[in-house]
């Protein structure tokens, strides 16, 4: 019997709104939001978000509350198990990552500290 597939990321339904926004919105056709991780900030990582007008063949391909997100290959034990959200408050609107691999974040909120998940914890998962 198979294991079920952890899902790599998740979105609520603000953030799948939000997207969906942001994709009718877009001068080009694209196929989805790609997100990943990069080095840098203050706390060593932040999260990148682009508009995908392909999907590349690594692309890990997450479909949630009809919305398509492509996860950089190189961010998928980064973000295991993330959910994305969108808020918006007095002073911005942004999309936040409620990420249980992160470990500390900086005081402006643009870097994260994030350990990865270990591959044999996946497979055990």
């Amino acid at each position: 019997m198979a294991l079920p597939k952890l899902k790599v990321i998740s979105l609520t339904d603000a953030a799948a709104n939000r997207v969906r926004e942001l994709m009718a919105s877009s001068p080009k056709p694209i196929v989805g939001l790609r997100v990943g991780v990069k080095n840098g900030g203050c706390a060593g990582m932040s999260y990148t978000m682009e508009y995908a007008e392909s999907i590349l063949p690594l692309d890990e391909v997450v479909e949630d509350k009809g919305v398509k997100v492509l996860i950089d290959p190189k961010a998928i034990l980064f973000l295991l198990g993330t959910e994305m959200d969108f808020q918006t408050t007095k002073l911005s609107s942004q999309f936040v990552f409620n990420n249980p691999n992160q470990t500390s974040a900086c005081g402006c909120g643009e870097s994260v500290a994030i350990t990865p998940v270990q591959p044999d914890a996946v497979e055990s998962a």
